[in-house]
């Protein structure tokens, strides 16, 4: 018999588009011998429809004006009762086996829908509400790591409010230029930049504050952009082998990786053997401190002159693009697309029924 699989996708975030192109490869990949595909677009107002039309119209960003194809729908929590209600003049109910919410950034990653779906009682792919919202809090997750020997970059917490010039001041002193400035609740590099003089510093500040309230400062690594990927099964957990991205730009910021695409990736990553094991440790042990579930992948510098590691973030719903790392350092891992989702869906429904 098929489940029932719902693909959200869409959100109120600024990673919107990153999420459309995301989901669009997420459906065109699962398996529909298995699978009854729900497609459910959130837009970037909130207003949750059911989807009818063709996966083109979701990457592209059509899906929204295709009316016709489109219904509205409500949310009813009610315990094991819970179920999505369809307007526009009909009162049909959906309650699939299990949703994969394939959206990005704030108001999606952070915990916030993942708290929708927990009223919903329906089992679905991703970190639970409390470790979604931990590591999409860039500076909590510092916080949390720090005493575990885990190795990072010096960084300095800030509040909008902060800003003045004893702040740039102090930045200057403990980080030095250049420094990274970036919002601490946000993905795909969005409101981050590179800053090597007060004037940039101060343009960057403003940056990050335009799309959270909370800043982190982290002083500059040269070195390599080091990716793996976590894949948690019911049985057993796979960490990837390491990617390497190295952009052709300032750094791998939003435009480089989802527009221009001017990077280079390896897979693997051009590490030592010894210092790949290492990174593919902290991985795990990182992904296991936060409490994370299913996936997630797990982002290093590694120094280029004496391989330095150190742990730059975590991403609780990394992107599925054509692009993307996560899947394509699965596939190396012996765990191709269709099957990726497979796993990912047996995981989120054991461990509902635990």
């Amino acid at each position: 018999m098929k489940l029932s699989l719902m693909i959200i996708f869409g959100g109120e975030s600024n990673e919107y588009e990153v999420s459309l192109r995301s989901a669009a490869a997420v459906i065109a990949n699962a398996d529909k011998e298995k699978y009854d595909i729900i497609k459910m677009g959130i837009t970037k107002s909130g207003e949750w429809n059911l989807y009818n039309g063709p996966v083109e119209k979701i990457a592209n960003g059509e899906w929204v004006s295709d009316l016709k194809n489109t219904v509205h729908v409500a949310i009813l929590p009610k315990g094991n009762q819970s179920a999505l209600i369809c307007l526009n003049g009909t009162m049909k109910q959906i309650r699939p086996d299990v949703i994969f919410p394939v959206i990005h950034g704030q108001n999606s990653e952070d915990g916030k829908l993942q708290g929708v779906l927990e009223l919903l009682h329906i089992p679905y792919i991703g970190c639970k509400c409390f470790s979604s919202a931990l590591c999409m809090d860039k500076s909590a997750t510092k916080q949390i790591l720090k005493d575990l020997d885990i190795p990072m970059a010096k960084w300095v917490d800030i509040r909008k409010s902060d800003i003045n010039d004893a702040l740039y001041e102090k930045l200057e002193r403990e980080l030095g230029y250049p420094m990274f400035i970036k919002p601490s609740n946000s993905g795909s590099s969005v409101g981050a930049s590179k800053a090597e003089t007060r004037k940039e510093l101060v343009s960057a500040l403003e940056l990050a504050a335009s799309v959270d309230t909370k800043i982190l400062a982290e002083e500059y690594i040269d070195a390599r952009e080091i990716e793996t990927a976590v894949l948690d099964g019911l049985t057993k957990t796979t960490v990837s082998m390491t990617g390497e991205i190295e952009p052709c730009s300032q750094f791998y910021d939003y435009d480089t990786k989802y527009n221009s695409d001017v990077a280079n990736y390896y897979i693997p990553s051009r590490i030592s053997p010894s210092t790949e094991e290492k990174v593919r440790e902290y991985a795990l042990k990182i992904f296991r401190t936060l409490d994370c579930s299913e996936l997630s992948r797990v982002d290093f510098f590694v120094t280029k002159d004496d391989e330095r590691i150190v742990f730059n973030e975590i991403n609780t719903l990394p992107g599925f693009t054509s692009i993307s790392m996560y899947p394509k350092l699965m596939e190396k891992a012996g765990v191709p697309f269709s099957q990726l989702i497979d796993e990912l869906v047996k995981s989120a429904v054991g461990r509902y029924s635990l």
